[in-house]
């Protein structure tokens, strides 16, 4: 079943990628049933908040009525910023799958832990898959940039 999800948010990736906003893609399964899936629209959108992750949380929250997203787990291409692996806290989700490090931004193991530390109200399980096609996505939309 994993492997269903993972080759959701990959695909989630590749569309950011095709409209020219960095691969990132996003969704949220419950219930072993994906409730949101989102890409990356900060261009699109002229909206720096635009990211995957965040764009999951909110769709999953509408369609599930809630403000929580208990007993769901997000898969996401890259690992999360600050600002989404904090919004990964506060919806309250259970955990967080990414496959590929950000060297530069990851707060999740890469720069920062947040997910772990003890302070916040909530603990968010992580776990890196390594995934060999969402690291060179990343690493393609870069080079073609630069």
């Amino acid at each position: 079943m994993e492997k269903r999800w993972i080759k959701a948010c990959l695909e989630e990736a590749k569309k950011a990628y095709k409209i020219g906003e960095v691969p990132v893609g996003a969704i949220i399964v419950k219930d072993r049933k994906i409730v949101s899936r989102a890409h990356n629209k900060v261009e699109r959108l002229k909206d720096a908040t635009a990211h995957a992750e965040m764009l999951a949380i909110k769709r999953a929250l509408k369609k599930l009525k809630t403000k929580y997203l208990y007993g769901c787990t997000m898969y996401v291409s890259l690992e999360p910023c600050p600002m989404c692996a904090y919004a990964l806290i506060l919806a309250r989700i259970e955990k967080v799958v990414f496959l590929a490090k950000s060297e530069k931004t990851g707060a999740v193991m890469s720069l920062y832990n947040l997910l772990d530390d003890l302070r916040f109200n909530h603990r968010v399980k992580w776990e890196y898959r390594p995934f060999k096609e969402a690291q060179l996505l990343v690493e393609k939309f870069f080079e073609i940039k630069r």
